[in-house]
């Protein structure tokens, strides 16, 4: 079972790092056999449709992703104020858009499998950032409407981080953590005015 188990994550992975590197069409059963070295058929045996591949790929992204934010930011939203919460979401960002990049690209890569299904739309839609863990966040600053500026949260995250890998800012060569940190403190402090 250990195998088994380590196995599927090894082929989760390889999805990941395909993705990442030639696109949604690289994701392939017979590709993660080539890139794991393992027999032929392999990566068939765990995962039996290609759906089934991506969906795993995306949960393992998720799994990575939580347990990413929950060690970068010790844990905890509660009792935070504004700048020590825009200081932990600019630290997810820049790791995200930097240590973890391949993770970014592989979901923008996926995207098009999300827009055929709405089960990769919804698990794409919440991989990287939680919109649960938003609403705690904005509840703990002592937002109004925490769910409701939660998705607007939400829309600035994805937009920087959608900036900083193919738009205006990813041109630059500046260090993105204290532009990315300004703007999530500047934006923090609108949405629980």
């Amino acid at each position: 079972m250990p195998h088994r188990l380590s196995r599927r994550l090894s082929i989760c992975d390889a999805a990941l790092d395909l993705a990442a590197g030639g696109g949604n069409h690289a994701v392939t059963h017979s590709a993660i056999d080539a890139a794991l070295g393992i027999a032929k058929g392999s990566t068939s045996y765990y995962f039996r449709t290609r759906a089934a591949l991506i969906d795993a790929a995306i949960d393992f992204l998720t799994e990575r992703s939580r347990a990413r934010f929950a060690e970068l930011s010790g844990g905890t939203t509660t009792e935070i104020s504004v700048d020590g919460a825009a200081a932990q979401i600019a630290a997810y960002l820049v790791d995200l858009l930097g240590q973890r990049r391949r993770d970014l690209l592989a979901r923008y890569a996926f995207a098009p499998d999300a827009a055929a299904d709405e089960g990769h739309r919804a698990a794409l839609a919440r991989c990287l950032f939680s919109i649960d863990a938003a609403t705690g966040l904005l509840d703990a600053l002592g937002a109004d409407d925490p769910s409701a500026r939660a998705a607007d949260l939400l829309t600035l995250i994805e937009g920087i981080a959608l900036d900083f890998t193919y738009g205006h800012r990813s041109l630059t060569a500046d260090e993105p953590h204290d532009v990315v940190e300004e703007l999530v403190r500047r934006w923090l402090v609108a949405l629980v005015a």
